[in-house]
Parts: C-alpha cells; sequence; structure tokens
C-alpha cells in the first residue's frame, strides 16, 4: 500500500477558492477508481499550513494513473493558482 500525503499553504483571502478546491479535491475519491481511501482536511491549529490530503494507493502505478488522470490535473491545477506552499510525500507501507 502507497500512502501519499500532501500539504498546502494558500495565498491570502483565498479561502472561497481553497474550499472549492478541497471539495474538488475529496469529490475525486468517488471518480477515480485506483483511490483506495482519501482524506482531505483543513489546518485547526498551525499556520504552516492551510490543508492536507492523504490518500492510499495500491501500488506506485496506481498512484501515478491518479496523478495523471484528467480528474485530478483538472482539480490540481485550481490549486496551482492560489497554493503558495506544497509539500508531498509518498511512501509504502
Amino acid at each position: 500500500m502507497i500512502k501519499h500525503i500532501v500539504m498546502w499553504k494558500f495565498k491570502e483571502n483565498t479561502e472561497k477558492e481553497m474550499d472549492e478546491f478541497l471539495e474538488g479535491l475529496k469529490a475525486l475519491e468517488n471518480q477515480i477508481d485506483v483511490i483506495k481511501s482519501m482524506q482531505v482536511g483543513k489546518n485547526i491549529d498551525n499556520d504552516e499550513y492551510d490543508a492536507i490530503l492523504i490518500s492510499e494507493f495500491e501500488n506506485l502505478e496506481d498512484l501515478k494513473k491518479y496523478k495523471t488522470d484528467p480528474r485530478h490535473v483538472k482539480v490540481s491545477n485550481m490549486c496551482k493558482e492560489i497554493r503558495t506552499k506544497r509539500t508531498a510525500f509518498d511512501f509504502e507501507e
């Protein structure tokens, strides 16, 4: 199992756009079949990052399919317009 974790910091005054991005991201769980599980949340106790994604995939090939799926690319492009910082980490369980 592969865990894919991403954290973002967003530009000030983009809360509406951030919410739209996070909702779009959550919707992908029901649209892209290689996603085994997905959690999306806003940070409630720290301002280094604003939001996080924790997702699981069967293997690296499935993670690559997810990353290149046009539905994911569309949602990801929404984020690129409003983020100031992004970090990602993938590991095998």
